[in-house]
Parts: C-alpha cells; structure tokens; sequence
C-alpha cells in the first residue's frame, strides 16, 4: 500500500472517531440486522433492491426513481475501473460532440486515481495548456469546493460552463508543497486534430486528438509538406503525439496503417473471452512516406490510441519513439447504448496489446531515446583563455564549421527552437542523422 492510500485511510477513519465523539449514542438509531449466508443471484437481486428501497424511504432529502436508479448504476460501474461509468442522454450526447472534435470547457482529458480527478494531459491551444495545467496533476477542488469521490461526469459539469465564465481549479502537482490555484476562462474548444509545419527538408505532424478528422488531415497536411519541400529532398517525418489523450480506435488504426506494409500487425485487443480476441492488421502497402525515416514524439500526456501508434510503429521497426514514457492507459472501453431512451454504459470490456504482445495498460511505451523537456540556450560571451579564443582565430573556426555543414547539407534551422522546444529540436537532428546514415550505407 502507498503513503497516499494510507493517509487517506487514516483521515477516514479519524473523522469518523470525531463525529461519534460529538453527538450521543441515544440519537443513532440502530436497528435489527439479519446476516444471511446465502449467495444466490435472486438474494443479490433483492439485496440491491432493499438498499434502493431503504434509501428512497429514510433518506434525508427526497430522491426520485430515476435518481436512485441512475446513481446506483453510476456507483457500480465507477467501482469497476476509473474508465468505467454510466452515461446519461445529456452526458451521452456531450461524448458525440466531442468525439467529433468541438466542445466547451477547459481543454483537459481526466481520468480517475485515488478517488481524485487525474489530468491525462491539457490539450493544446487550449485554456488548460495556455495556464500551464500539466499531465499528472490532480484536480481536488472546483470553485472552492470539494470534488473527492466525484464521478468522472459529475466533475466534467462543474468544469463545463458558458464561454466567458470562470472556473477556479485547486491543483495537486508533485514537486509542489502548496496547492496551486488556476483561474480559467472557459472556452468554446475546437480542437483542430492535425497541424503541420515544415523545418526546412524535414515534415512536422501534430496530432493533438484522434476525432474523426484525424485521419484525413494526416494525409492532407503530409501531402502539403510533400509538394513544398519535394519528395526527393524531404529527410523525413516527425509525427507529434506529446499531449495526445486519444480518441477513436479506428483513427488510430488508420494512422498507423499509412506509415506500415501491409499484413502488418498494428494492435491487438483481448478481454474476457480470449476466442474473441481481434486482431488489426494493416490493409495496403505504404504509400504516404514510403521508406522515410519518420520519429514519433511522446511523453506523460501521450493515452490510449496515441499509444496504439506509438507501439505500432515501434515494434515493426518502423518509427523511432522519443521523449518520455507515455501515460499507459491501454483498456478498451465500449460504449452500449441502454433501451427506453436510458442512455448508455461505457464499460471496459478488453486490452489492448501492441504488436509483440505487450500490454499497454498501466506499462505505456517506453522510448527508444528517452529525452526530457528541457532547453539549451546560448553561452553568453565569454574571456578569452588562449591564442586559440581569440577573435582571428575563432572566426576562422566559423567558417570551416559552416563550410563543412554545407558540404554535409546540414544546416540548423533555428536554434530558438532548443530553447522553445528542445524534445522537438532532437527529433529534427535525429531524423537528418538517420537519413544521412540510410544514404551512406546506400553508396
């Protein structure tokens, strides 16, 4: 057991030795209770019924049918797993909407971890990243109040709002002593899946979501950066996935299907029923990119089907992984929609594998080169120590350096840009370096 879980075990049980100490025994009433050791399905049945029932009748404040039906199935589910939970018609519908890539909030994806709001990572270009909310953090407070024990949904209303409005999240950060405070604006959140730059001869892919555009803004912006760099001087492809919660499974098989041969395995999915294991292979040959290098980026923020890319790319050889250990959220979740307009249950119902039969789920992906987020700024002017240091001198050095970067058609595209974004500026060497090799050992 962890010092977390300990504490809080601890709280518990002194608040309840507080509260019996401040009131009289003669103001519980304590009544019968018959132990029965029988398990039959039909006295579960009845033992849930008899809760609900109790509670419709002695409850302090009056709940409705509905009420009481919805929370306990709520409470069943959330139980299961943090990804597990009972989706009502309003909350059902706030899911469509945000599969398809336009919401209001925030701009964070959450999880749930020692009954707090975990953050999976802030999306970027959002409210949330723009404050500096990190993946890792845990939400403990909304607006002043207590959100310990909350569902996943019941946390998303309170973070939900007007465009315009603000909401005060207290913030649990490791590293920290002292809870942060974050004011934020809410915002109307369009989540833009895919953007793309282009560093000289080499393509840069952002995926900041796998919604149902993802796809097709893949091929779209990575034949854009084609035509402008042209195919035979295009060193290669960074995709970026730090900061990616996930999305849809079938974007992240299509992804993955554009940068592998065919026949290939991109993810593999198991649950109860090991005869129903699916496995998903790649349909055709690669024909974006073909037999360009290509480095994936990934860190703490990087769940679900940015893992799935991740680990397909990595075990078929096909990509390189840097950065820093992804999230490991690796469970499948389905979502079945409930009869009578009773809206849905999203419940886990397998895992997902990679290629080699690695299970994502808690593990993520480790790196092939792990590189933190750090920057490397300019060495301000320093005394001279030798002859050597000396102006003449070090101007000559300039010159052969910047011959010799020509010859090699090495050149920086801009050294800011390992102070901005150092994980970024090695995925760009590291592309050049891999491409410089496959053509030397191609003479």
């Amino acid at each position: 057991m962890n010092n977390l879980v300990k504490i809080s075990a601890v709280v518990a049980v002194s608040t309840a030795v507080g509260f019996a100490s401040a009131m009289s025994f003669s103001q519980i009433e304590i009544k019968p209770i018959t132990i029965n050791k029988t398990d039959s399905e039909d006295d579960q049945k009845k033992f849930l019924q008899d809760v609900i029932s109790r509670v419709k009748k002695d409850y302090v404040e009056e709940k409705t049918d509905k009420q009481l039906a919805e929370s306990a199935a709520n409470g069943l589910l959330t139980a299961l797993d943090p990804h597990s939970s009972y989706l009502n018609e309003e909350a059902l519908r706030e899911m469509q909407v945000q599969t398809k890539g336009e919401f209001g909030g925030i701009g964070i994806e959450i999880t749930m971890e020692y009954s707090l709001v975990k953050v999976v990572s802030a999306i970027d270009d959002t409210p949330a990243s723009k404050l500096g909310i990190k993946s890792g953090d845990y939400i403990s407070k909304v607006d002043g109040k207590n959100i310990a024990g909350l569902s996943i949904d019941e946390v998303v209303k309170k973070l939900r709002g007007k465009p315009g409005t603000k909401v005060d999240i207290t913030i649990l950060r490791k590293g920290e002593k002292e809870p942060l405070i974050k004011s934020i604006t809410r915002e109307v959140i369009k989540v833009r899946a895919v953007k793309s730059a282009r560093f000289k001869d080499v393509a840069y892919i952002k995926i900041s979501t796998f919604s149902e555009q993802t796809h097709s803004g893949l091929v779209t912006e990575l034949n854009k950066l084609k035509t402008q760099i042209g195919d035979k001087a295009l060193r290669g492809v960074i995709l970026d996935l730090r900061n990616n919660p996930g999305g849809l499974l079938d974007q992240a098989i299509l992804v993955s299907d554009e940068f592998l041969a065919k026949d290939k395995t991109i993810v593999s999915i198991s649950g109860r029923n090991k005869e129903n294991a699916k496995i998903f292979k790649d349909k055709g040959d690669e024909t974006l990119v073909p037999g360009i290098p290509v480095v994936v980026l990934i860190n703490e923020g990087s769940a679900s089907a940015s893992e799935i890319v991740s680990g397909a790319l990595q075990d078929n050889s096909r990509a390189v992984i840097m950065g820093a250990k992804s999230f490991g959220k690796g469970s499948v979740q389905t979502v079945i929609p409930l009869e009578k307009n009773h809206g849905a249950i999203r419940l886990t119902t397998a895992l997902y594998y990679t290629p080699s039969g690695k299970s994502i789920q808690a593990h993520g992906i480790e790196p092939d080169v792990e590189v933190s987020d750090a920057k490397i700024q300019k060495q301000k002017t320093v005394e001279p120590n030798s002859e050597a240091d000396l102006k003449g001198h070090i101007e000559v050095q300039i010159q052969d350096a910047v011959k010799e970067a020509k010859k090699e058609k090495i050149t920086d595209d801009n050294f800011d840009l390992y102070e901005k974004d150092y994980q970024l500026a090695r995925a760009i060497d590291l592309v050049r370096g891999i491409s410089i090799f496959k053509v030397n050992t191609q003479k």
